[in-house]
């Protein structure tokens, strides 16, 4: 594909700082850096290692990169902080003139007019739009990707033959395999976190709110949360500052403002984990639920971080932790969540999810749950939500008394107790996943890349703050990163000649 004033550009494990330090300089333009993103999902997408992560291209992206650099021309400096940084999109999320599904055949075809207010933040500030990237079904596919609108698994860049994680399984892998640079997932159960630990990245579960989710079809508001999923801390950080703060339109953000720090840019100290107090929650992968060699990846993190100036607290104890097991979403809230999102919908779509089951268009997986959600009550007359909202402070409370008695900043445990799954592999072998933990809490955390095992299999760390402590997170985490940089490009998609 040849794009007149295009210089190449070599996109694999770029950075944001890379790319704008090639357009400052006149190395490049936004059209060269968009068009070896494209080039990368042409020749690895449906063909060679065939991934199967991408939904739909952005048919406008590179007359997008040419407005930028054009604009760059004229006035000499960068729209934004994302000027012509690739971005791709969980296929959950609204991009005006793009498909969104959920991952559902029931959607195919349904075409938005409006961004997502965070795809919005995130253009206004100079990102391209490359894809949107598959998704488990309405969010619903567990550790692997399965998806009814693009045929198959989606495959992990590191192993075709092994999962990408779910539900942001095509961000994980699309950021993997240097079809971006940023993207967008969700989660509510752990949908950013396994999928960055999957595919050797760093993800962010923010803090409840402080990420608008309007225009994102959710799960269960009380637990949706959205947010980054980079190669490196400092993208995520830079990211962040982007997307982060108050929207009308999501009432759950309000008072972000008084919350979020001026930028979280500022707490990328090499130094950052020196003095900070880190609890082991083993509890949350004991002996006889993990695999050996991801619990020998823990046993070397936390003998970095102590070696970085870390005091580690091992183990961290929550006197209550078998009182609080996983405890699944209300049918009720998933069904009000799904139901929001389907009566923005045009003509001929869905609206409810009775209709929605009448249409007959899922995954013969989803069938049960849907028929289910489908006769579930409406929330304010569900005990099950008042249950569990009461069982969820009380976790919080017990969580809050343990690392307040110890006097801790974060907990650490593994993302997953296993390494990442073989696709298909739904029921046969443990998932060991530790992410529910602060999703019922409410609170943030991030993964970061820990190393691997086996056949090339990524592991990320779990770092897991009170609420609002975001800054924290990525102050440890990006100490952490800098100190072992486990991350490294998968070798099923190399550098195009």
């Amino acid at each position: 594909m040849s794009v007149p004033g295009a210089k190449p550009f070599a996109i694999e494990e770029a950075s944001i700082a890379d790319i704008h330090a090639a357009l400052r300089s006149g190395a490049t333009t936004v059209v060269a850096i968009v068009k070896a993103c494209l080039d990368r999902i042409e020749a690895y997408d449906k063909r060679g290692p065939a991934l199967g992560l991408v939904m739909a291209i952005n048919p406008r992206a590179l007359a997008e990169a040419a407005a930028l650099d054009d604009a760059y021309r004229k006035a000499g400096e960068l729209i934004g902080p994302m000027h012509g940084v690739p971005l791709l999109v969980k296929d959950n999320y609204d991009v005006a003139g793009l498909p969104t599904t959920g991952g559902s055949a029931a959607l195919n075809g349904w075409m938005p007019t409006t961004d997502a207010t965070i795809v919005r933040k995130l253009r206004a500030a100079g990102a391209i739009v490359i894809a949107k990237v598959t998704m488990s079904e309405w969010a619903r596919g567990g550790l692997d990707n399965i998806n009814s609108v693009l045929p198959g698994f989606a495959r992990n860049p590191y192993n075709t033959a092994y999962a990408t994680g779910g539900s942001s399984g095509g961000t994980g892998g699309g950021i993997a395999a240097s079809y971006g640079v940023v993207g967008l997932g969700s989660d509510t159960w752990g949908s950013i976190r396994n999928p960055s630990s999957n595919n050797a990245l760093t993800g962010l579960r923010p803090s409840w709110g402080l990420v608008s989710r309007a225009g994102m079809i959710g799960l269960y508001s009380n637990r949706d949360t959205a947010g980054p999923m980079t190669r490196t801390l400092t993208d995520l950080a830079k990211t962040l500052d982007v997307i982060a703060g108050e929207d009308a339109a999501d009432p759950g953000s309000s008072g972000v403002a008084r919350r979020a720090p001026a930028s979280y840019v500022d707490f990328l100290r090499a130094d950052g984990a020196r003095g900070k107090r880190i609890g082991v929650l083993r509890q949350a992968f004991p002996p006889g639920a993990s695999d050996p060699a991801v619990t020998a990846l823990v046993e070397k993190a936390i003998a970095d971080l102590r070696a970085m100036g870390a005091e580690i607290i091992d183990p961290l104890e929550i006197p209550e932790f078998a009182q609080h097991p996983p405890r699944p979403h209300p049918e009720s809230e998933v069904r009000a969540a799904l139901e929001r999102y389907l009566v923005t919908t045009g003509p001929g779509y869905p609206k409810t999810v009775k209709e929605l089951v009448a249409t007959g268009k899922f995954h013969p997986l989803h069938e049960n749950g849907l028929k289910s959600l489908r006769d579930a009550p409406a929330p304010a007359d569900d005990p099950v939500v008042h249950q569990l909202e009461a069982d969820e402070a009380e976790m919080r409370a017990a969580y809050l008394a343990a690392m307040d008695k110890a006097a801790v900043d974060v907990l650490i445990m593994p993302t997953a107790s296993y390494p990442p799954k073989l696709n298909g592999d739904r029921n046969t072998t443990p998932t060991g996943t530790t992410t529910w933990i602060a999703s019922s809490l409410h609170w943030p955390a991030l993964v970061v890349p820990m190393g691997y095992t086996g056949e090339d299999l990524p592991s990320g760390l779990q770092f897991l703050g009170r609420l609002w402590s975001d800054s924290t997170l990525i102050e440890i985490g990006y100490a952490y990163e800098q100190a072992t940089r486990h991350r490294k490009p998968p070798v099923s998609a190399p550098p195009l000649s």
